[in-house]
């Protein structure tokens, strides 16, 4: 039948007319909203669409250009824009025009990589949308909710972020969370008729609701977002910008005594001072922030293919250092594929009855894998017609039963109840007798691989019977075991975290070879609680965990990180949000509730380990890109101060112009972008920030580089006897060669050509060479070098390039001797 629907008037139409539709009575609701308990027709909701707009916050759209203005305002900016100024005023304008055009080239990349990140995050938006169950024309869809409509019906269950302002129809009360938006600690209960606000998430319960409030019109005026804006600054961003401050403090003293040696000498102060602020300049990794953000964002892509959507781009580097990943059982190390088993019944009770009770206590329409197994186990699929459900009580973590009251065909009522069977003991009035049979038969189950559902009945005397036990079989997933044995050769121990009986968790792990020391969850306690030494290195040893509930999961990574160890935990249910965001890197697996999706950094599509490890592998290839892009940076800063310095200080020389220096950082800078996508092992072991090596490694490179550079120095004056400004091209010439090919010796641990590099990195490098060759050759704001001492230069800093990366070797096994072989080449 043909729905009709009568055109609402606008929510905010009158004065106080929001607060009028979170008061008035349902039917009036109904009847101002033009809509009913079917819900709208798809016609009409289109209609109210283009009526009330998507139900969505409006971004404050930021003007482009000044945004772009935005990129000439900081420290290092206006370092370069005082070069400029100070150039201008001595009338240098070769320098002039080039270090302003590095100033421009600084900007729009920065521009243009900021812009770019923020398309990757619109997409990642679009991936991780929360849907909705909506009845439209008297069927229940699952739109995206920002196609929600006023006078829309929707099914709100637990986990369930609330799309849009709502009231509550008929059913029984829900717990709802509004902490992220009132600041309330614990949840409101909230009855039928009552309003829900967008952005809460319902905690426990399953309610009907209409809409009356989409997008801005809502009661906080915005809705919940998934994918959230990475604030947070990692632990390796940390460590980076460490490096960062530690060249800029290093170029300022060096500058400084350059500063004082000239005003002794007398020289030009308007010159020394637009000289020392280039030099400043060249030191300052000027790029690190751009390479750190097209780092994140290709291995953000990359993930993106492998349906892995990380909504904290930091998380991929905190997933690096990652040794301890506490995984769901269900769906994550099983199939999710539940199937019903021969049932255990007591007191001769029939095992089809048995199911039949089970049944009764089950809804298809929830899609829930244990209640379609469930149902699936019945023989005969009409007897469920001989019954009418009065009220139904939905799973929840905590109770971990559900419940129904039933009508049968001879109209008495009666109860029946499914659930974990410790807790449906805890129910029954026969559990003392029963119980040691019950447990029995719970461990035959368990040994076998199955994990157990208890039935119970309530005759309408408030005594409950405990019937049988269900056994269900959820096989290991066919990549699991090999997953966990990548992951254990990686440096990453996986724990398994179950709800299920401790018996059925170790025949589990046994069938993956994870180890069967498996915890009773029961005997820890929860956060508040500090444990002993003893319980503490017991949950350390531990292969996984049995009968978790969602307080324990907090607690054992709480535990965990306090012994030092970098924690990753996966989950799918509301109440493992609190896990997930106090893991070092929590991960929430597919078909997640929304709730746990927003608590999560990372966000699985498909079911499995398996993503999950190539995650961490990712992560690992990204933290040896940016360990390349440290050495390499810190080792050229060093190579060129240092000689500069030393130059300008005993041979009262400056051995390149300030047009030099900008040209060689502008060069420099422009082609290392390319390291993100460049082709690295990974360690076989959680990533850590060694200090120590890099420094080090870093540092031999970079005196061996003045060395090389006065050694070119010294043949060009005392051997060929060259004029001074030849000689600075000469300089020139070198520092970029020798410059550039420094980051094919720090992008490898062993010798410079045990790793292919990438395609793009090498056109990069190549390309950037020859412009600066033929800026050296043809002579543009220097002295002409011509081809033939160009070719000497490329072949002494090619020598030198050899030389150089024996000397690696030696550095390696002096500062991190660890073995080659640990390292291994993964497809990127």
């Amino acid at each position: 039948m043909k729905q009709k629907t009568k055109p609402p008037k606008a929510p905010e139409s009158k004065s106080g007319g929001k607060e009028d539709l979170k008061s008035l009575p349902i039917p009036e609701l109904m009847t101002k909203l033009g809509s009913s308990l079917d819900g709208l027709t798809q016609a009409e909701a289109q209609k109210r669409l283009t009526q009330y707009g998507p139900n969505e916050l409006e971004e404050k759209k930021t003007n482009m250009f000044l945004k772009f203005l935005t990129y000439f305002w900081g420290p290092i900016p206006w370092m370069i824009e005082a070069a400029v100024v100070l150039s201008a005023a001595a009338r240098h304008w070769p320098d002039f025009a080039i270090i302003l055009v590095l100033l421009l080239a600084n900007a729009v990349v920065g521009f243009w990589e900021e812009r770019e990140a923020g398309n990757a995050i619109e997409a990642l938006k679009a991936k991780l949308a929360v849907k909705a169950r909506v009845k439209r024309d008297g069927k229940w869809i699952n739109p995206a909710a920002r196609e929600l409509v006023p006078g829309d019906v929707i099914r709100l269950r637990l986990g369930d972020i609330v799309p849009a302002d709502s009231r509550l129809l008929d059913g029984d009360p829900v717990e709802v969370d509004q902490s992220a938006l009132t600041g309330e600690s614990l949840p409101a209960t909230r009855k039928p008729g009552e309003a829900v606000f967008s952005g809460s998430i319902i905690r426990r319960g399953e309610i009907g609701a209409m809409v009356y409030a989409t997008g801005t019109n809502t009661y906080f005026g915005k809705t919940a977002q998934l994918v959230q804006e990475a604030h947070t600054v990692s632990h390796f961003q940390k460590a980076v910008l460490k490096i960062g401050n530690y060249l800029i403090i290093l170029a300022v003293a060096l500058v400084a005594l350059i500063i004082t040696v000239a005003i002794i000498r007398g020289d030009k102060i308007l010159t020394t001072l637009q000289f020392a602020l280039v030099l400043t300049i060249a030191a300052i990794p000027v790029a690190m922030p751009t390479v750190l953000s097209v780092t994140m964002a290709v291995g953000a892509r990359l993930l993106a293919r492998k349906e892995a959507i990380v909504s904290r781009l930091v998380a991929i580097e905190e997933l690096a250092g990652v040794d301890v990943l506490c995984a769901d059982k269900t769906g994550t190390l099983t199939q999710n594929k539940l199937t019903l088993g021969e049932p255990f019944s007591l007191n001769d009770v029939p095992a089809e009855q048995v199911i039949l009770y089970g049944a009764l206590a089950s809804r298809a329409e929830n899609n829930d894998t244990i209640d379609l197994a469930v149902l699936g186990g019945l023989k005969d699929k009409g007897s469920l017609k001989d019954y009418k459900v009065v009220h139904f009580q939905p799973f929840d973590p905590v109770h971990k039963r559900t419940e129904a009251t039933i009508k049968g065909k001879d109209g008495k009522e009666f109860k029946v109840s499914k659930g974990a069977p410790q807790v449906i003991l805890e129910l029954a009035a026969n559990a003392g007798k029963e119980k040691p049979a019950v447990d029995k038969a719970v461990n035959d189950f368990a040994a076998r691989g199955f994990r157990s559902l208890g039935v119970a009945k309530d005759e309408g005397n408030g005594k409950w019977q405990f019937i049988g036990v269900l056994p269900l079989f959820d096989p290991p997933r066919k990549d699991a075991k090999e997953t966990i044995a990548t992951a254990l050769a990686m440096g990453v121990k996986i724990k398994m975290v179950t709800g299920d009986a401790l018996a059925i968790a170790k025949e589990t792990a046994q069938k993956l070879d994870m180890g069967t020391n498996i915890l009773d969850a029961g005997s820890l306690g929860d956060a508040k609680k500090k444990e002993t030494k003893e319980v503490t290195k017991s949950i350390e040893n531990a292969d996984g965990f049995a009968q978790v509930f969602p307080e324990h999961k907090f607690h054992i990574v709480d535990v965990l990180q306090k012994l030092g160890h970098i924690v990753g935990m996966t989950g799918d249910g509301v109440n493992d949000a609190p896990a997930l965001k106090k893991a070092d890197c929590g991960i929430a697996v597919s078909d997640a509730t929304d709730a746990a999706r927003a608590a999560a950094a990372i966000v699985l599509m498909t079911p499995g380990l398996s993503v999950i490890i190539d995650a961490i592998k990712e992560s690992r290839r990204i933290f040896q890109r940016m360990n390349s892009y440290a050495i390499y940076r810190i080792a050229e800063t060093l190579r060129v101060l240092f000689f500069m310095t030393l130059a300008i200080l005993i041979f009262n020389f400056y051995p390149l112009t300030a047009v030099m220096i900008v040209m060689l950082a502008l060069l420099n800078d422009g082609a290392i972008l390319s390291i993100a996508y460049d082709n690295v092992h990974y360690k076989d072991q959680p990533e850590a920030w060694n200090m120590r090596m890099v420094l080090g490694i870093s540092t031999v490179l970079g005196v061996i580089g003045v060395i090389s550079a006065f050694g070119l120095f010294y043949l060009g004056e005392r051997v060929f006897h060259l004029d001074r400004a030849l000689i600075q091209t000469l300089m020139y010439l070198k520092l970029s060669v020798a410059g550039h090919l420094t980051i094919f010796l720090t992008r490898t641990r062993g010798p410079f050509w045990s790793i292919k590099p990438a395609k793009i990195l090498m056109f990069a490098v190549l390309g950037t060479q020859i412009v600066a060759t033929l800026i050296a050759v043809y002579g543009f704001f220097m002295t002409p070098l011509g081809w033939g001492w160009a070719l000497f230069v490329w072949g002494y800093a090619l020598v030198w390039f050899l030389f150089n990366d024996r000397v690696k070797l030696l550095a390696y096994k002096i500062f991190d001797p660890i073995k080659v072989t640990k390292f291994q080449l993964n497809e990127p």
